[in-house]
């Protein structure tokens, strides 16, 4: 995500807080400067106007003279208030999905055509299965040619069932909450028809699907890269509907992040989940505090350890965490450890959720075939060599380069590269403990079967 969404509204307040923190103390036009250059990066990173105006007054208020003039760090009283102004933007908490006591929770999909509800339907179905739910996926857009054909393909690949039927989307949304109820699936995912533009003939269809299955939980998708035209769809579904939440699109690609700051404050309903990819696994639940820290530069380590949480089977992790404790991470770890991160997305969204990089680092093309020749030295070891470096003499790295086509410079590096990985592995354990208790829990939001006028 750091490379799509919000990536030059991140180099803009990079910039401004750079400039803040060479100054030992600022004085109010130097504060009056700031908030016009937050102002302007609000701007053009699409957020509504009058959002900016609110975060801007906020700010103003909380950076009063006297109470910054006190402050011994003020650039980071200013990157403080700027992040809460963030967080509060974005929606405060998390959504906290919980379930209905008579099974099934039943969630409906609604959005404009091109906005990635049919794959929403599937990524969604997946992470409830992650959350040990048995969620029945139904096909109810029958406007769109293959749309049902799409949801059985994408079903497939998450391995959750999909009912649909040549018949109208009110009966099909009707019969598929039969078909869950009598085949004992917890959570119903309803994904409806869209139109290119919002029309009433789709706002009566939704609306009725809706009457009918009364959902607990009403989704938009939204695409991200629609900007200031995704608030407004959110308006106009919400006074239809009544949502309950948002589900962003495309944050992966070149959108400026301007629906994602507005749409809580214009709509009043939070983002629940973000695809931030094209794979099932791009999807996660929004966390306003983690996305501020990512757009100023802070990393996201809560993030970074949930995905690799996920990445690695329990008994896996377990073990690599032990060996950690005891100070034992040999290169048949540092191996997997590298297998597990290709599993964890691409690289370059990886390295925008570790704290202090540097913005060219951030910025830069980073890929999975940097891992091959690594892949390819370690490999070429004998066990003992991997277990025991320490072991490999000039002739054995000789020998190590010739069998992983590689050059004896190459091995050198990477052997003092991970010199200096073990070092830093023994403080995981610690890190990821003070970051799971600085977390908070996410709001919770009781679910309620809706009743349409």
């Amino acid at each position: 995500m750091a490379g799509g969404m919000f990536e030059a509204l991140s180099d803009r307040f990079e910039a401004i807080f750079t400039r803040l923190r060479g100054k030992g103390r600022l004085s109010q036009a130097d504060v009056d400067e700031a908030l016009r250059e937050v102002r302007l990066a609000l701007l053009q990173a699409d957020v509504n106007l009058l959002v900016v105006r609110g975060i801007v007054a906020r700010l103003r208020e909380q950076l009063a003279g006297s109470e910054l003039s006190q402050s011994l760090t003020p650039g980071q009283q200013v990157v403080k208030a700027v992040h809460e102004e963030l967080v509060r933007a974005l929606g405060g908490q998390a959504l906290r999905v919980t379930y209905a006591p008579r099974p099934p929770t039943v969630v409906l999909l609604a959005g404009l055509q091109g906005a990635g509800k049919t794959t929403v339907a599937a990524k969604l179905g997946r992470w409830f299965k992650q959350q040990g739910r048995n969620p029945l996926l139904v096909g109810a857009d029958l406007q769109r040619p293959a749309a049902v054909e799409q949801l059985r393909v994408l079903g497939g690949q998450v391995n959750l069932p999909v009912f649909s039927e040549p018949s109208d989307p009110v009966t099909v949304a009707k019969k598929g909450l039969a078909e869950a109820v009598r085949v004992g699936r917890d959570v119903l995912i309803v994904d409806t028809a869209g139109r290119l533009h919002i029309d009433e003939q789709m706002m009566a269809e939704v609306r009725e699907i809706s009457s009918t299955i009364e959902p607990h939980y009403t989704f938009l998708v939204l695409d991200a890269m629609t900007g200031q035209d995704a608030v407004a769809t959110a308006e106009a579904f919400h006074k239809a509907l009544e949502l309950d939440a948002v589900v962003l699109t495309k944050v992966d690609g070149d959108a400026r992040g301007g629906a994602a700051l507005s749409v809580k404050e214009v709509v009043g309903r939070p983002i629940a989940f973000v695809s931030t990819g094209e794979r099932a696994e791009d999807f996660e639940l929004f966390h306003p505090d983690r996305m501020a820290g990512r757009i100023l530069g802070m990393g996201d380590v809560l993030t970074l350890i949930d995905r690799a949480e996920q990445a690695m089977k329990k008994e896996e992790a377990e073990r690599a965490v032990a060996k950690l404790a005891e100070g034992r991470f040999t290169l048949d770890d540092f191996l997997s450890q590298l297998q597990a991160v290709k599993k964890m997305g691409p690289l370059s969204g990886l390295v925008g959720m570790l704290p202090m990089v540097p913005k060219e680092v951030r910025n830069a093309q980073l890929d999975d075939s940097m891992f091959k020749p690594v892949e390819a030295i370690i490999n070429s070891m004998t066990p003992a060599e991997r277990a025991e470096p320490a072991i490999i003499n000039g002739s054995r790295r000789a020998r190590i380069a010739a069998g992983s086509g590689t050059s004896v410079q190459e091995v050198n590096d990477l052997l003092e590269r991970f010199k200096q990985v073990q070092a830093y592995m023994r403080q995981v354990p610690a890190l990821a403990g003070m970051a799971r208790r600085a977390s908070k829990p996410g709001k919770k939001a009781a679910p309620r079967r809706k009743k349409r006028r």
